[in-house]
């Protein structure tokens, strides 16, 4: 596996990510650091490539949204997953999504460069239960035994996304979701741009040729953090997201077979 750290990438195998990077190791993935662009030679040696949280720079986190990858580089992934490879594509809130958005949309995801909040605008943590069909059955939920069986999942604050294109929602976001559209991450006003996102989603399954991709718009979900001058728990960490670890399991196991 090869997770990408050439791209100003928000979670890397030494920083955010550090608890996936373990998780997997324990189940037995071999996980490298990418450093290079993509290319059919940088690639080549991968079963999986995940991307979190790209970036084109280290700039201000405003509109326009500046690319994170070149076209070659979107050509060089896509034929990669053609001919075999697995993509685990994770885009979070503005401004994450715009610099993904042509890597997204070669495979028929369309990204929103925004962030899906509750109504009021305040918070973004989304619970995904099986029973209220807003967690979707699929080999990923499903789990390949009993005990590997997802019920629920817990996201804190992404973004929305739509299929245009061939592929499984896994995470429906419901009625209670709007989609802010700020020009500057994190400052929202009465003037914010801002529509419901009821039915849009924040995690997707893509066969793609002899490859396969997953998708999702909300990255600390995979990640064991400790947010805020209060270190609150926020991610596989939290206990009311009990699940989350055995759905990253779920998902990478999905992108090996």
């Amino acid at each position: 596996m090869l997770l990408d750290e050439a791209h100003f990438n928000f979670h890397t195998t030494t920083g955010r990510y550090l608890a996936f990077v373990r998780l997997v190791e324990h189940d037995g993935f071999v996980v490298r650091a990418n450093h290079s662009p993509f290319s059919a030679a940088a690639l080549k040696d991968a079963r999986i490539l995940v991307i979190a949280n790209a970036l084109a720079d280290t700039g201000e986190w405003v509109l326009p949204a500046r690319p994170a990858f070149t076209s070659a580089e979107v050509a060089a992934v896509r034929e990669w997953v053609r001919g075999g490879g697995s993509l685990l594509l994770i885009a979070d809130h503005m401004p994450f999504p715009g610099a993904a958005e042509s890597l997204a949309q070669t495979f028929g995801v369309e990204f929103s460069n925004g962030f899906a909040m509750d109504s009021t605008g305040r918070e973004g943590m989304a619970v995904f239960r099986r029973r209220e069909g807003t967690l979707a059955p699929h080999p990923i939920t499903d789990g390949r035994a009993g005990g590997e069986r997802i019920d629920s999942v817990r996201s804190f604050t992404g973004q929305a996304f739509r299929l245009t294109g061939p592929g499984t929602p896994l995470l429906t976001l419901d009625s209670s979701f709007v989609n802010l559209l700020p020009a500057r991450a994190w400052e929202f006003s009465a003037a914010t741009q801002r529509h419901s996102a009821k039915g849009m989603l924040q995690g997707a399954a893509i066969d793609y040729g002899r490859g396969r991709m997953a998708v999702f718009g909300e990255a600390a979900m995979f990640s064991a953090q400790l947010s805020g001058p209060q270190r609150l728990p926020m991610g596989m960490n939290r206990p009311d997201a009990p699940q989350n670890a055995q759905f990253a399991l779920n998902v990478m196991r999905w992108l090996a077979q």
